[in-house]
């Protein structure tokens, strides 16, 4: 649960609107035109971003200041110790354009002959664990995560396959966007198998016979609004009676293969698609789902080759975002090896740019934030003696991860790159790590769960919380303005990063966080009189952003109440919190509330997030959630035929 859709250095200079910035006849009709309407006329996005504004230009800056680091560290030539040795030899390797283009798509050739080669069920089964581990595409996945029920210990879990396009909702009622982005994938596609060496009719076929197995597969998914429900996840069978979901594909022989010995039990994350596996994987569809792969392992394995690759690759992300251009090859490059090295970078990015006060500062504000909640839940009037207790042992302990982890993971020390000059090609590498990847994930099935291990790199702008851990992260860089500056005041850094904790905190008691006790397991602490009255609440907060218009559609209330009561929760419990400190200006703490949410996005990316994020869109988190607080009446002055009143009747109000 974080709190993203997904500059100066923490304590740097302060990027307040001036007052020139703010349009203040706005201010009673609409919050976040008052703050931002004036930066948003002359914003411009980059071209090869769907967006810009506060969390993309705060990433933006960091990447410019790692890239130019960069740049620094291997001019010196200097010799660095693992894994940041590693690191740096990835981000050479990715960065050398003149060998991908040399290489073309050689490198990937032999994965998809290896597909090409299987010809029945028989060959299919031979090779399905070498497959899996080698993170080849198939119509059905394992993962090894905590069990929901047991989050001491890991547990085996059976996953779906994902689609072309981002989501059920496209193939359904004749939606417009399936006509309008279908053609486009089905372009690329059959583009990056021309480049594979296919002609284009062999590529054409493949493609076709790829999108029957995609439509066949669509329908028997969940949409992101019902994925939005985590406690629907949690299915667990007995392995034997989940191996009899397919009489072609042997799912003991299999399992039996990747662990020594199938265990006992599978979580099952969409039951529905199991319940109807034979019917989609069988001798009928065996041909369109070989294709199927084919399709998936180049369009995955793209940005890894050549810049025609990379190019083509990218056309459908970008029709699918607004984008202009496919992101520069410098950054695409920097980009690759962060995201396998992610927590070494971070490493890197935290001991050179965080400093101590400023986490023993935003320490201060987590303790300030959590006495707030842990009053408010002391005082609650409608959740019964003993529900009120386990949610206050749940705040209890509650564990707080500020700035960086202590160690980098495991993981990022057992990738090891095979050089250019050791005959090693980008593509090679990042294969071998993938498949590193998935052994190092498989060997945690039925051992303790690492409670220790960040999610995120400390060097993005990000936070969230861990529901199966009862764990809060703050990132050290989402630690600087306009989130929080030692130059900020105290009101401006509780709209800002104040807030932010306190929404991370509030997921502990949203509707999916508060089915977790206080150890993340999945085990309901509530009696039904206060969930049901929890429920109707929940259902309040779904109504005020269901059917809002937005960017030609509307907002779905359901995919996006758990993170609305985060929203919530944390801009109510920050606002008390900021009213705590000497010095509170309630004028400042709603309109860098605001601030922070500030994005201008192209048309294309507002109507996919609308259709599959979980969050609201910006410009609705900003406005929508004041009207529930009666300091920001006040505040403002906002009065009944004002944009911004709402009656005190319909004001939500959770935690």
């Amino acid at each position: 649960m974080n709190l993203l859709q997904a500059n100066a250095t923490t304590g740097g200079q302060s990027d307040q609107p001036t007052d020139d910035s703010i349009d203040k006849s706005l201010l009673k009709d609409d919050l976040y035109k008052a703050v931002n309407g004036r930066w948003e006329k002359t914003a411009k996005i980059p071209a090869y971003h769907s967006s810009t504004g506060g969390f993309m230009d705060l990433n933006d800056n960091i990447d410019k200041q790692l890239m130019s680091d960069l740049d620094d560290i291997i001019k010196k030539n200097q010799p660095h110790e693992a894994p940041f040795s590693e690191f740096l030899k990835l981000y050479e390797l990715a960065r050398n354009y003149k060998k991908r283009d040399a290489d073309g798509g050689e490198p990937l050739k032999p994965y998809l002959e290896k597909i090409e080669n299987i010809t029945n069920f028989d060959d299919l089964n031979k090779l399905l664990p070498e497959l899996v581990k080698e993170g080849y595409p198939l119509p059905f996945g394992f993962w090894v995560e905590p069990d929901m029920k047991n989050t001491q210990v890991n547990a085996l879990f059976a996953s779906v396959p994902g689609l072309f396009l981002p989501d059920r909702t496209y193939y359904e009622n004749n939606n417009p966007a399936y006509k309008q982005l279908m053609p486009v994938f089905t372009k690329m596609a059959s583009q990056l198998l021309v480049l594979a060496d296919y002609s284009s009719n062999e590529a054409d076929e493949i493609v076709e016979s790829a999108k029957r197995f995609d439509a066949k597969i669509a329908p028997n998914v969940k949409s992101a609004e019902e994925s939005a429900d985590y406690s629907k996840m949690y299915n667990p069978q007995k392995f034997a009676y989940f191996s009899e979901s397919s009489s072609h594909l042997d799912f003991v022989n299999l399992a039996d293969a990747l662990f020594g010995k199938a265990p006992d039990q599978i979580i099952v994350t969409e039951p529905k698609f199991y319940e109807r596996f034979d019917g989609l994987v069988n001798s009928d569809s065996f041909k369109d789902m070989k294709n199927w792969m084919l399709v998936n392992m180049v369009r995955s394995a793209s940005s890894y080759l050549s810049e025609e690759f990379r190019q083509t690759g990218s056309v459908f992300s970008r029709a699918l975002s607004g984008k202009k251009e496919a992101t520069p090859q410098k950054k695409s490059a920097f980009y690759l090896a962060e995201g396998t090295f992610g927590q070494t970078i971070g490493d890197y990015y935290a001991k050179k740019y965080f400093g101590p006060k400023a986490k023993a500062d935003v320490e201060h504000m987590v303790k300030n934030m959590i006495n707030v909640y842990k009053n408010r839940l002391s005082n609650n009037t409608w959740l019964g003696k003993d529900t009120r207790e386990k949610a206050i042992l749940k705040l209890d302990k509650l564990e707080l991860q500020v700035g960086y982890p202590d160690h980098i993971d495991e993981l990022e020390y057992k990738f090891k790159v095979t050089p250019e000059n050791e005959g090693g090609t980008l593509f090679d590498n990042m294969s071998k790590f993938g498949a590193i990847t998935v052994q190092d994930t498989f060997e945690k099935l039925g051992k303790p769960v690492d409670r220790t291990k960040w999610e995120m790199s400390a060097a993005t702008v990000n936070a969230y919380y861990e529901p199966f851990k009862n764990i809060i992260v703050f990132p050290a860089a989402i630690l600087q303005a306009p989130f929080y500056s030692l130059k900020q005041t105290s009101s401006q850094n509780y709209g800002g990063i104040g807030a932010v904790i306190a929404h991370e905190i509030s997921h502990a008691f949203d509707n999916n966080g508060s089915l977790f006790d206080e150890l993340g397991n999945l085990n309901n602490w509530w009696t039904k009189e206060d969930h049901d009255h929890f429920s109707k609440l929940a259902d309040k907060m779904i109504n005020e952003f269901d059917g809002i218009p937005y960017a030609g559609g509307k907002v779905n209330g359901k995919l996006t109440v758990s993170e609305n009561i985060a929203d919530g929760g944390g801009l109510s419990c920050a606002n008390e919190a900021a009213k705590n400190e000497d010095d509170y200006n309630l004028y400042d703490f709603f309109i860098n509330w605001a601030k922070v949410w500030r994005m201008k996005a192209t048309e294309q990316y507002k109507q996919l997030l609308l259709n599959i994020d979980v969050h609201a869109p910006a410009e609705l988190r900003a406005n929508v959630q004041v009207k529930n607080l009666d300091d920001f009446y006040s505040t403002f002055d906002v009065k009944d035929g004002d944009g911004m009143y709402l009656k005190p009747e319909d004001r939500v109000k959770i935690w």
